[in-house]
């Protein structure tokens, strides 16, 4: 195996910055970056729109599930600097999948059996060439198990408020720290105590506690794991 290009799963809790700094190694190490939660995110849409998930979270699983093979998800370099954006069935629905209105089903319909084993089918495909970085909540313990690197990402709830509640207000959002606050730990807690792969810490996972790191920091962090264990890092330098 070509020991520069590995898979590095990344999970953790919402809002610990998982997408945010698996975008960045992704980017400094030429890998494909696959946002997964983006994907839960427009499978929710799409389930919303449809009318099979209502406002207080109830689902038509029956009907969703029928529906689910019709869904065709995509990701293109259409953003800001060539970010990549999703698309759902042909139409960018990158804002709309990440408001509160979204948030608040996501952990829901992401706990259903037949919705993981869709995204996971989509997740196993795109990491078959392998240097992929993949975050979300159970990417090291049920898509891949075998990954070369696994991470871990957590931080306190009110840390995680915080953030996401700067990030909604920078796209306009009126949220307030208390309707988020409350969203996290709900999220937390379906995360975690679902019957389908639950959140939970791999045993060979790395812990990173990010509540009081800065991005930099946690790149610098990493690069010194991937020098130790691989042989090469984040920032172009490679150990003979």
């Amino acid at each position: 195996m070509d020991k520069s290009r590995i898979i590095i799963a990344i999970d953790g809790y919402s809002s610990t910055g998982k997408s945010s700094f698996a975008k960045l190694i992704a980017r400094k190490l030429g890998y494909i970056y696959v946002d997964t939660g983006a994907i839960y995110r427009a499978v929710t849409y799409f389930a919303y729109n449809c009318g099979f998930i209502d406002r207080k979270c109830r689902i038509k699983e029956e009907w969703l599930e029928k529906a689910i093979s019709n869904i065709q998800i995509t990701f293109r370099q259409t953003g800001p600097d060539g970010r990549s954006e999703t698309y759902l069935n042909g139409t960018n629905v990158e804002k709309q999948i990440r408001t509160m209105e979204v948030s608040n089903k996501v952990s829901h319909i992401s706990a259903l059996p037949f919705v993981r084993r869709y995204v996971d089918d989509i997740l196993r495909k795109l990491g078959e060439s392998r240097g992929v970085v993949m975050d979300g909540r159970d990417i090291g313990t049920a898509v891949f198990p075998d990954a070369e690197l696994k991470l871990f990402m957590t931080a306190s709830a009110q840390v995680r408020a915080e953030r996401r509640l700067k990030e909604l207000h920078e796209k306009g959002g009126n949220e307030s720290f208390e309707e988020v606050l409350k969203n996290i730990e709900e999220r937390d807690h379906i995360d975690t105590t679902r019957k389908t792969a639950p959140l939970t810490q791999a045993p060979d996972a790395i812990l990173l506690d990010n509540s009081n790191m800065t991005i930099d920091e946690q790149l610098v962090w990493l690069d010194g794991i991937m020098k130790e264990r691989f042989s090469f890092g984040l920032f172009g330098e490679e150990i003979a």
